[in-house]
């Protein structure tokens, strides 16, 4: 069999697999969203065996198979007569593909159905429990999906910490050992600026965010503002859920979520823009590449880089609103026809610490994202008993924010992410929020005309440039060589602290 042909057999297998991983990703979008509650026993089942089917493929003896054409299964490395014919991309592609195939090959079947089966299940308990503020009702869930996520990373394998393998599955090649530090120098700042912030005179006007707005206006002033980021609704979607969240079947149908409320203003825009983002990376992925690593994501850290890039560096800018807030106004005159833009503009970039995370405020966000990483760590490791997590989430609010939260709903039960779980996925925010701050220092050099175009309601440029710079590549690079390719630096908080510093210096009038 000539290369050319095993790659293109590889490929055709390959996008067979992910026609099973979409039917699976569309029920659990369903699950989130449409599904009556009825349904989870049944949904759980489905869930599990598609996943189960589609894990059995990848690691079948075909697969092997064609790996063994291409290159040597027991290490990655492309077979010498074989990387003379193929291209950059062509080995990028059998590079990851083996990563991908290596990790399966250690989960067996019987692990894979009863991890995708609990997950299922737990997440529908955590939605009650959630709304019902009762920790013990989702606790044997998570009880179970801890043990689970143990077990998975002794199939994985790792060095020094489990926890390493269930990081990898999102950021890969990214470690305990890497963060720790990167964490406490952000953190350091972090708080040295939260101080600063405290004591200046400057006081926003919070309670222009909390009075009555209609939802459904709420929801279309959303989609506007997805219109103008280039969020084509021909190829997407735009829905309500408990957690706002995008899910991605193909480039040419990426749905996103959001949730709103009538009394939280922010909530519902900043959540449209923020999976906006998302939502743009999934649609600027490359289709000819659909199931192959070529036309998914870096990495989750890269990912969120784009949902925090729109959220923040264009969402709370001042450029952005010039054009959106006579919009805004219009469609609530009586709440904000006579609010100067400054005002409102001061408020949407309030610093305050705050009990959720998918509303914290720019700065203190990460804060949130570190105590969870804390957690994680410690109870995948074993040093925290998963019962005593709500009275440890408390602690930690404590410490790191000056807050306790006075209900579980509002604590240790606020995120989705454990009931799915994914452990592991916590750090990629704030590897994204630092990612999206390089990347958006490198789109105004690269965009001279960027801040008129923001005036201006133009957001395509922007949109472009990280199709161009980012989307296109599908895994083509890994993160850090990405970001390097793009920016000519490698990771670093600066760009992210150094522009807090300038932002919130001139709103708070800091010394």
């Amino acid at each position: 069999m000539s290369d050319s042909t095993a790659l293109e057999l590889l490929k055709t297998k390959l996008r067979s697999i992910h026609h099973l991983h979409d039917a699976a990703a569309l029920l659990s979008w369903d699950q989130e969203t449409y599904m009556p509650t009825g349904g989870g026993a049944i949904r759980a089942e489905q869930l599990a065996t598609l996943q189960t089917l589609a894990h059995d493929q990848f690691v079948s003896a075909d697969t092997e198979a064609l790996l063994i054409a291409l290159l040597d299964t027991s290490s990655g490395a492309i077979l010498p007569e074989q990387a003379a014919s193929l291209d950059a991309a062509s080995q990028a592609l059998l590079r990851e593909t083996w990563r991908d195939f290596s990790r399966a090959k250690k989960l067996p079947s019987t692990f894979v159905n009863e991890l995708e089966r609990e997950c299922s299940l737990a997440q529908q308990v955590w939605v009650k429990a959630r709304k019902t503020n009762d920790f013990q009702l989702f606790l044997p869930n998570l009880e179970r999906l801890v043990e689970l996520k143990r077990r998975e990373a002794d199939y994985l394998g790792f060095t020094d910490s489990p926890y390493n393998a269930l990081l990898d599955t999102y950021e890969p090649g990214a470690t305990v050992a890497q963060l720790k530090p990167l964490f406490h120098t952000l953190r350091t700042e972090l708080v040295r600026l939260l101080d600063q912030i405290r004591q200046s005179p400057v006081h926003p006007q919070t309670s222009l965010m909390t009075q009555s707005y209609n939802t459904d206006q709420q929801v279309e002033f959303g989609r506007l503002v997805l219109t103008h980021m280039g969020y084509d609704f021909q190829r997407g979607r735009l829905d309500l859920s408990a957690h706002p969240f995008t899910t991605a079947f193909h480039p040419t149908d990426v749905r996103v979520t959001t949730r709103v409320f009538e009394r939280d203003l922010p909530s519902c825009l900043f959540s449209c823009i923020h999976e906006g983002g998302h939502g743009l990376y999934d649609q600027g992925l490359p289709p000819s590449q659909y199931g192959t690593p070529l036309g998914e994501s870096i990495s989750l850290g890269i990912h969120e880089s784009q949902s925090r890039l729109w959220e923040n560096a264009v969402g709370r800018s001042r450029e952005f609103w010039q054009y959106f807030y006579p919009k805004l106004q219009a469609r609530f005159p009586e709440q904000l026809g006579s609010v100067p833009e400054s005002e409102f503009y001061l408020a949407i970039n309030r610093v305050s610490p705050s009990l959720i995370r998918v509303e914290a405020d720019e700065l203190t966000y990460n804060l949130h994202i570190m105590l969870r990483f804390e957690i994680e760590l410690d109870v995948i490791e074993g040093r925290v008993m998963i019962d005593d997590l709500p009275d440890v989430w408390n602690a930690k609010m404590q410490d790191y924010l000056g807050i306790i939260p006075t209900s579980d709903a509002d604590g240790v039960l606020q995120d989705v992410h454990w009931s799915l779980g994914a452990f592991g996925y916590f750090p990629t925010y704030t590897l994204g929020n630092l990612y999206a701050a390089m990347l958006f220092q490198q789109a105004k050099i690269d965009l001279p005309q960027l801040g008129q175009h923001m005036t201006e309601g133009n957001l395509l440029p922007l949109k472009n440039w990280l199709n161009d710079r980012v989307h296109r590549w599908g895994r083509q690079y890994s993160a850090s060589d990405l970001i390097k390719q793009v920016t000519g630096m490698a990771l670093t908080p600066e760009p992210f602290i150094d522009g807090l510093r300038e932002k919130f210096g001139a709103l708070y009038q800091l010394p």
